[in-house]
């Protein structure tokens, strides 16, 4: 069964993090230089919410506020769900799924050691599935 420690060794295990006082436009200029969707927020490298682009929109451009003067820590998402990285993929594709997150911080017993998003789970079951697929043509053809 494949873990979300699997995706972390396929894709690596990098954090993007900024601190509390940095503004919404220095996040999403990150955000697009790195094409990711989410970064952590720390207070003195500790880990207290994360940013999405999803709070871009509901916090920043929907309510027309200038993202240059907006500090993360006014518009971050505190109540952070994350996962061990031993969890199982179909778990972690479950709570992606019911608690309508995208993004999902790895949290092992020596604190933050990745983020999966829900893209990672889904190129991750895609290359299982063309793994299987082209091992059962392999077998189906060699048995001809």
């Amino acid at each position: 069964m494949a873990t979300v420690q699997d995706i972390l060794t396929h894709k690596g295990s990098e954090v993007v993090a900024l601190p509390t006082d940095a503004t919404v436009l220095e996040a999403a200029r990150i955000m697009n230089a790195q094409g990711i969707g989410a970064v952590m927020v720390a207070d003195q490298g500790v880990p207290v919410g994360i940013f999405t682009e999803r709070d871009v929109l509901r916090r920043i451009v929907a309510e027309e506020r200038d993202p240059a003067m907006v500090l993360l820590r006014d518009v971050m998402t505190t109540a952070v769900i994350t996962c061990p990285p031993e969890m199982d993929l179909d778990q972690c594709a479950g709570i992606m799924l019911t608690r309508s997150i995208r993004h999902l911080p790895v949290v092992d017993a020596s604190g933050l050691c990745g983020v999966v998003s829900s893209r990672d789970v889904l190129a991750y079951r895609t290359e299982e599935q063309q793994a299987t697929i082209e091992y059962l043509n392999s077998y189906v053809f060699n048995l001809r």
